[in-house]
């Protein structure tokens, strides 16, 4: 089965009703077991991520005030950009 009838069958309820008139109470049960397990690692998945988020933006606060107190800006951090070259580049003779 493709994703793109999956998400077919997860917008519309009369289509995903169709695809299970086609599966025993088995099948249906096992699906069901399926998807909740998948469903949990998406949330797992979801709440590791926002966890490092948070902990991102915590660090990012640490290192922010540290730079503060030393006295330093962010561009006493940075060196200097390269500069551009203008114009375009000359064309390689054949």
């Amino acid at each position: 089965m493709s994703s793109e009838s999956l998400e077919r069958i997860a917008r519309n309820k009369n289509v995903a009703r169709a695809a299970a008139r086609q599966l025993s109470m088995e099948q249906l049960q096992k699906l069901l077991e399926v998807i909740e397990e998948v469903i949990e690692s998406k949330k797992d998945e979801e709440r590791v991520r926002q966890e490092e988020e948070v902990q991102k933006a915590r660090k990012l606060a640490e290192i922010r005030e540290q730079i503060s107190e030393a006295g330093l800006s962010l561009e006493d951090l940075v060196a200097e950009q390269p500069k551009r070259k203008r114009g375009r580049p000359p064309k390689n003779p054949k």
